[in-house]
């Protein structure tokens, strides 16, 4: 199995992903509530995300913090979703690459799932500082 090396592989990384999960129990409602039945907006959003965190590459413009803060407010996100979604994503990126990059991917996923929550959680309160 070969690495992720580069935008192309990113691309079929988030369409694999989200394909799995659209029909996922624990968080497919999450994001078929969310996106809905139009993914053409969110998917190249990921694509730039991820090629920002990835390759440093610029395109990417936004705060996964305050998307995941506003969305807690309509649906209440939970550690399991966020655990859920990290299994998932850990999943997908094994099933198609190996190597440092993959395992680059991982790390950063996992580290964002605990930010992200972690805030969310804190936006609960009145100790929340973006």
């Amino acid at each position: 199995m070969r690495d992720i090396e580069n935008k192309d592989d990113i691309e079929i990384l988030i369409n694999s992903f989200y394909e799995k999960v659209k029909k996922d129990e624990k968080i497919g409602f999450i994001f078929n509530d969310t996106v809905g039945n139009d993914w053409s907006h969110h998917l190249p959003v990921m694509y730039h995300f991820w090629d920002m965190v990835l390759f440093s590459k610029p395109g990417y413009e936004g705060s996964p913090v305050r998307k995941h803060v506003e969305l807690d407010k309509h649906i209440k996100l939970e550690k399991e979703h966020f655990d859920r979604w990290l299994e998932l994503w850990n999943g997908t990126i094994d099933a198609l690459y190996a190597g440092e990059m993959a395992d680059h991917a991982k790390n950063k996923a996992a580290l964002m799932a605990n930010l992200i929550h972690l805030k969310v959680e804190m936006s609960r309160t009145d100790n929340f500082i973006q």
